[in-house]
């Protein structure tokens, strides 16, 4: 890996400009099993020198601790960093387990307060609403978030897991700099309507889980067998028992296109991701997550990978064979909803 910077793209048409990968943050506090501090920090610091400088989080991540874990690198960073945070997963105090969707307007207040008081900054650069709250109409939940912009504590907007019609008529109160949605070769379902949406707005993607949480890079075979008790992936069915051993399977093109290009499973499935900007026509930025320099690296290294239509042509057929759901409870999503 050489220390070549990567390319940037501009996420919506207003928006920042980013370096064309991502980094998402959660797992350095949250979700993925025992973490190591000073690996993640690593993580950040090499991630900015090869170019990343988009960094993902959310308040729900850790209820706000890994908010406060990455504050010390975005003050050393300010001007080279592009913070993006989200509201929405409340966690209510009778049960931590459990996280409420809220998009009215006094918790968007109160959970913008929290975040920069945890993230120790003046604005933040990119402010998602987390997931949909339906009883809330979304025009004014996006009249908030255009306010927060008024008033100088946010500079740009995006939605995650929404819907196009949900994008439209939010982009009709103020314009969406940024879409993240759940988007790789083992999910695929926002490309029958979200994506097209994104692309004909001039908004960008920003796909989350684009290493399908780990499982497509081989990492692990099954998540009730191969990962800790508090890993969150334990929990999802695409992971577990006879699903993820029909999965398991699906990787085998994957590994044929690796061996060809000398790279990792990652690779190829990061890459494909990519090259998704190219066949649609519009910004995609991934946010692939980690916690090692060594990972940053390799993720990184997919980029500058190219795949062929044949070997394209290969992987097409892969997500419609997944089995299980992506979450236990898809009404959590966009797809729920389409």
């Amino acid at each position: 890996m050489t220390d070549a910077t990567i390319p940037t793209v501009r996420l919506g048409a207003g928006g920042p400009e980013v370096g064309v990968q991502g980094l998402g943050c959660m797992g350095m506090s949250f979700a993925y099993g025992p973490t190591d501090a000073d690996a993640s920090r690593a993580a950040l610091e090499r991630a900015l020198e090869l170019g990343v400088t988009l960094y993902d989080t959310a308040d729900a991540y850790g209820d706000g601790e890994n908010e406060k874990f990455l504050s010390p690198f975005f003050k050393a960073h300010r001007d080279e960093v592009v913070i993006a945070t989200k509201f929405a997963l409340s966690i209510p105090p009778e049960d931590p387990t459990k996280r409420v969707i809220r998009n009215d307007a006094p918790y968007i207040r109160q959970a913008v307060e929290a975040s920069l008081r945890r993230l120790d900054v003046d604005v933040i650069d990119l402010y998602y609403m987390h997931r949909r709250d339906v009883n809330v109409p979304i025009e004014e939940t996006v009249g908030v978030m255009a306010d927060l912009v008024r008033e100088g504590k946010v500079k740009h907007l995006g939605l995650s897991e929404v819907t196009a019609d949900e994008l439209r008529a939010a982009h009709a109160v103020h314009p969406i700099a940024a879409v993240q949605s759940e988007w790789s070769l083992f999910s695929r379902d926002i490309e029958a309507k979200v994506v097209p949406a994104v692309r004909d707005l001039g908004v960008a993607l920003v796909p989350y889980s684009p290493l399908g949480r780990g499982f497509l890079t081989g990492a692990f075979a099954d998540a009730g067998k191969d990962l800790t008790a508090d890993d969150f992936r334990r929990q999802q069915p695409r992971f577990t028992g006879e699903n993820a051993a029909a999965n398991v399977a699906l990787l085998d093109p994957i590994r044929t296109i690796a061996k060809a290009h000398d790279a990792s499973l990652g690779q190829i499935a990061l890459a494909w991701v990519q090259q998704q900007a190219t066949v649609h026509h519009l910004p995609v930025v991934p946010i692939p997550g980690t916690r090692k320099p060594s990972r940053v690296e390799e993720n990184v290294g997919a980029t500058a990978i190219t795949l062929t239509g044949e070997e394209l042509s290969l992987l097409e057929p892969i997500a419609g064979q997944v089995a299980g759901e992506r979450y236990a409870d898809m009404t959590f999503t966009s797809a729920g909803r389409e």
